[in-house]
């Protein structure tokens, strides 16, 4: 299942910002949640224990479901590259994280929402699917319908946008579409996950 409770909560059991919204917290209360929070100490955690907090980060990080993450997981073994790289990549293209990423919505709850909700359109058609695999080449855009709403206006505003855009997006905010336009590589993606400690994870 997905976790749908306090989003701050999974940072501070991550040990690192999962949002924006999370830094300004973790910064105040940077240990584990929970009444012994403060006497927690993840240095102690064994091997297993840190190859698990790896796997529930990235996990949390794109919001997806055990199920999804392991479905993901069996994808990447079987494509030629290294599996932990292509796990990440699958991940990164899922259209959730894509409009995350391209300034369309604040965090990935947001995008979630916003997809399940029918405002997002891939090459001009409908798409309520957060899961979605994006390909190279497709275009991304808010529904014509929805551009109106307050949250697509902030967007288009620039006010959910990175600093800089990924590599592999060409973004337009004024129109409120993207167009992915290579295959993201690792080495683009900035996700705080040693993707390495969840590939011993699920081969252990």
């Amino acid at each position: 299942m997905r976790y749908t409770g306090p989003k701050v909560r999974l940072s501070r059991r991550a040990g690192v910002p999962l949002t924006r919204k999370a830094v300004r917290y973790f910064e105040t209360r940077p240990y584990p949640p929970g009444e012994h929070g403060r006497k927690t100490n993840r240095r102690n955690t064994g091997d297993y224990g840190l190859r698990l907090l790896e796997k529930q980060k990235l996990r949390w990080y794109y919001d997806v479901s055990e199920r999804q993450l392991r479905r993901y997981w069996d994808l990447a073994v079987r494509r030629p590259g290294v599996p932990g790289a292509e796990l990440v990549t699958l991940l990164e293209t899922r259209l959730a994280s894509l409009v995350l990423r391209a300034g369309l919505a604040p965090s990935i709850y947001a995008a979630r929402q916003y997809i399940a909700h029918g405002h997002i359109a891939v090459d001009g058609r409908k798409v309520d699917i957060p899961s979605y695999l994006v390909k190279p080449g497709q275009i991304v855009s808010v529904r014509e319908r929805s551009r109106g709403m307050q949250p697509f206006v902030a967007a288009a505003a620039g006010i959910h946008a990175d600093e800089r855009t990924a590599a592999y997006l060409s973004v337009d905010l004024a129109e409120l579409r993207f167009t992915l336009t290579s295959r993201p590589e690792r080495e683009q993606i900035a996700i705080p996950v040693d993707e390495q400690l969840v590939v011993e994870f699920y081969s252990r």
